[in-house]
């Protein structure tokens, strides 16, 4: 229970996130904005890593190199979804990007990259997501 109130907490969190940072990016431009939400977003971090102390940076050395990169993902990601909010609204970017999303993941469970335990997809997975798609399409009629 306590991942599924994580992932929706996730999930507004990545909503209001886009809204707010097309809102900024309408007064000071979009990579401002960009700039302004990762910097905040490092302070907070920095800020619970210094209460909570979960690991040592000695530690960094464990973890492959193209996976340090994976905050550049970030920069990705709040530009694609200011870009489409102000193109699309909020709504459609948000279906769009929840259907990427989990496309994104049905190809690593199935596949599983990045180590991830391989998952059998099956018939209802693929229906789901013909689904989501459909409700995409309705949405933005």
């Amino acid at each position: 229970m306590k991942g599924i109130i994580y992932a929706f907490l996730a999930g507004t969190c990545i909503t209001l996130q886009g809204v707010v940072n097309s809102r900024i990016s309408q007064d000071i431009g979009t990579f401002h904005a960009i700039t302004i939400t990762q910097f905040t977003g490092f302070i907070l971090a920095l800020t619970i890593l210094l209460f909570t102390r979960d690991g040592t940076f000695s530690q960094v050395k464990r973890v492959k190199l193209p996976y340090l990169f994976a905050g550049a993902f970030g920069l990705l990601i709040i530009f694609n979804e200011v870009t489409s909010i102000h193109k699309i609204g909020v709504t459609l970017t948000m279906a769009v990007i929840l259907i990427a999303q989990i496309i994104t993941a049905f190809l690593i469970d199935a596949r599983g990259y990045f180590g991830i335990e391989k998952i059998d997809l099956s018939v209802p997975q693929f229906v789901g997501i013909g689904m989501m798609i459909a409700g995409v399409m309705i949405i933005q009629m």
